[in-house]
């Protein structure tokens, strides 16, 4: 039933906070709230490492419910999504800015990230991407948007 189908949704990005109390009773009633630019650095940088040096280990970010747009076309849910991510080859990215935005929903997150990519032994290109994080539990995100794009000619 979809009742249930909330608590079958993986902690995809899990953050945890060095200042979290040892009781447990009393972080989980009280979760510290790390910023919202905190959690998007953190997970700039676990997304484009993971990205360049096991592209598999990215599945846990996405699920049924989330859109990645790749150069103009759309891809849902986990399945469709890494058999696009794992087509584009071998990678390395090169970021050069991060924006953050709190979201309408309070427990979401929109960042945008530019910087330099190269496919392959290719010369880099300059990407932006922009994501949207919305959060399964305290400090877990999963990517709810994906939006990507080379920018040629700059």
């Amino acid at each position: 039933s979809m009742r249930t189908f909330p608590q079958k949704l993986a902690p995809h990005f899990q953050i945890l906070s060095h200042t979290a109390s040892k009781n447990s009773l009393e972080a989980s009633s009280q979760p510290t709230k790390m910023s919202a630019e905190e959690v998007a650095k953190a997970f700039v940088q676990h997304y484009y490492q993971t990205f360049g040096t096991n592209v598999d280990g990215l599945a846990g970010l996405y699920n049924a419910q989330s859109m990645l747009t790749f150069e103009g076309q759309q891809f849902q849910g986990t399945e469709a999504i890494m058999a696009k991510l794992k087509g584009v080859g071998q990678v390395k990215h090169t970021v050069k800015g991060i924006d953050i935005q709190p979201s309408a929903n309070p427990n979401a997150i929109v960042i945008f990230v530019t910087g330099s990519v190269q496919i392959g032994g290719d010369n880099p290109l300059h990407f932006c991407e922009f994501f949207q994080l919305v959060s399964t539990g305290p400090g877990a995100y999963y990517v709810h948007n994906d939006v990507f794009r080379l920018n040629y000619g700059l």
